[in-house]
């Protein structure tokens, strides 16, 4: 429980400096200063939600897909963690997602950075 606590913070960071930067271009955030937490507590929802999301959905989709993973070598995931982003930002009304390209572009930051929260809290 503490490991997914601490993976929605640092998914929660990753949209937070998806959106400051505006990396990639199209992914954009909109916080809510008037919520519980602040601004803060508006990234930490869409991390929450991203975490649920992936831990439900991404394996469901990833079994489901897996003879396209395999055929492509594993590009397929792209597709598939650019749906889970999509479907992130339909559960929510504070994440918009102009695009697949964004979309895809944003899973990929979003995979590279759950792998490294991943192998860190393994340690």
């Amino acid at each position: 429980m503490i490991k997914f606590v601490v993976k929605v913070v640092i998914l929660a960071a990753a949209f937070y400096g998806m959106a400051y930067f505006h990396i990639p271009k199209g992914l954009s955030v909109d916080p809510n200063p008037n919520g519980v937490l602040g601004e803060f507590g508006t990234y930490l929802w869409i991390g929450l939600i991203f975490g649920v999301v992936n831990a439900i959905v991404g394996p469901i989709l990833r079994l489901l897909s897996l003879p396209f993973v395999v055929l492509t070598l594993g590009l397929f995931l792209l597709v598939i963690n650019a749906a889970l982003l999509g479907l992130t930002a339909a559960l929510t009304d504070r994440l918009s997602v102009d695009g697949f390209l964004t979309a895809v572009l944003g899973g990929l930051i979003l995979a590279v950075v759950g792998w490294v929260a991943d192998q860190v809290l393994e340690r």
